[in-house]
């Protein structure tokens, strides 16, 4: 049975009304707010539309080319802030040259970015959303449950190790199964799904964000050999991922417990190295 108050309205009225704050400016706020709420609406039609109408594809064309812009920002942001959360004594000006580089293309895109933001556009999608919204029908939470985790369920039948790109992987199919078991609003079950999926993304999330910094200082510094730098990036960023490998196998407990995965996770490999990280998918 549908949810009698459907909850799904309150994203899209969201991401409408985040649109303009974006063009006016792309502060770091405004940048994350907009790729969360955008990701959500692609969450929301990909899991619960049956058949996409020729509106739904469209906005999910848009709101895709848009949100890898918004994307590009928000990484930047959380690169920048993690960098100087870093505290090394060597190669002091390495690090800076390393922020000002990151900070430099930040500014770059922040001025381009409300180009893509123009009232036409902002219009278009407006009422794109406004379409979606409508035609949207969201189940009650059982089903919801069952939808939103079965990208989950489907990267559990691997028995492959764990890799970079794999663990990557989880997260994107975690966020998108929160997304869906939020819908269910104050259903005990969900609310605790919700809350361990959430501690899987936001730890695998870190991970990830200072594996993509230290290959941009690999980029322009080197291997360990030839900077310290990279050498304490590449400490932090293994480090990182012990902890989202351990974050994986907790979840996974959990959620085996719930009866909602069956086939427990190999031990992860050793991080990969540079060539084989580039290829991991960034969502």
């Amino acid at each position: 049975m549908p949810l009698k108050k459907d909850p799904s309205r309150a994203t899209f009225r969201k991401l409408s009304r985040q649109l303009n704050k974006l063009a006016k400016k792309p502060a770091p706020e405004n940048v994350h707010k907009f790729r969360t709420y955008s990701r959500r609406i692609e969450a929301l039609l990909d899991e619960l539309v049956p058949k996409f109408t020729r509106n739904d594809k469209k906005l999910l064309k848009q709101l895709a080319r848009l949100r890898k812009k918004a994307g590009r920002i928000r990484d930047l942001d959380v690169q920048i802030g993690a960098l100087r959360s870093l505290k090394i004594p060597q190669e002091a000006s390495r690090k800076s040259q390393l922020l000002r580089t990151l900070s430099e293309e930040r500014a770059h895109r922040e001025k381009k970015l409300p180009q893509n933001f123009n009232d036409k556009t902002v219009t278009q999608l407006r009422k794109r959303l406004t379409r979606a919204a409508s035609e949207l029908t969201v189940p009650g939470s059982e089903d919801l449950l069952r939808i939103g985790m079965r990208g989950v369920l489907e990267l559990g039948r691997e028995r492959a190790p764990l890799t970079e790109k794999t663990l990557h992987q989880y997260r994107i199919a975690g966020k998108r199964a929160r997304y869906i078991a939020e819908l269910a609003g104050a259903d005990p079950k969900a609310a605790q799904v919700v809350t361990q999926l959430k501690r899987m993304q936001d730890v695998i999330g870190d991970w990830h964000d200072w594996l993509k910094l230290t290959q941009r200082a690999e980029e322009l510094f080197g291997g360990v050999r030839e900077s310290s730098l990279v050498a304490a990036l590449q400490n932090v960023t293994r480090a990182k991922f012990r902890e989202a490998v351990a974050a994986l196998a907790e979840t996974r407990m959990a959620l085996s417990e719930k009866g909602m995965v069956a086939v427990p996770v190999r031990p992860a490999r050793r991080p990969q190295a540079q060539a084989e990280r580039a290829t991991a998918a960034v969502a």
